[in-house]
């Protein structure tokens, strides 16, 4: 009887790694989509649910409800900027990084949303 002998195929590693690159990407931009999607239901919360349930007035509430949807459109939208661009760098084989400008937008976006929801959670009085 004939044995048969199975032989691996040649493995490509840079071409494997630009598939794990490409994957990768993938994963990011969809981190980004859900970052956007959390923002936006805290955003709902914060600007119609917390007002429901608290008395008061509503417009500090809706004020950082709408703070938190444009922080979020702006993470689905830069998102799929980011992605576009990294796609674009591989196939030139190349690399390129968060910009400067974005992550200090984000962070400064998220430093002022949190400051302002601390504020009015210490500040709001019923």
């Amino acid at each position: 009887m004939g044995e048969s002998v199975c032989m691996a195929a040649e493995f490509d590693e840079p071409r494997d790694a630009m598939r794990r690159t490409r994957l990768a990407n993938e994963r990011t931009y969809l981190a980004w989509w859900r970052t956007g999607l959390t923002t936006f239901a805290v955003s709902f919360g914060a600007g119609r649910l917390v007002p429901e349930l608290s008395g008061g007035p509503r417009w500090p509430f809706q004020f950082i409800g709408v703070a938190f949807a444009i922080v979020g459109v702006a993470f689905v939208t830069y998102g799929y900027v980011r992605h576009r661009e990294v796609e674009a760098a591989l196939s030139r084989g190349q690399y390129t990084s968060l910009a400067n400008r974005a992550a200090v937008v984000f962070a400064c976006a998220g430093a002022l949303l949190g400051v302002a929801t601390m504020l009015l959670v210490l500040l709001h009085t019923t």
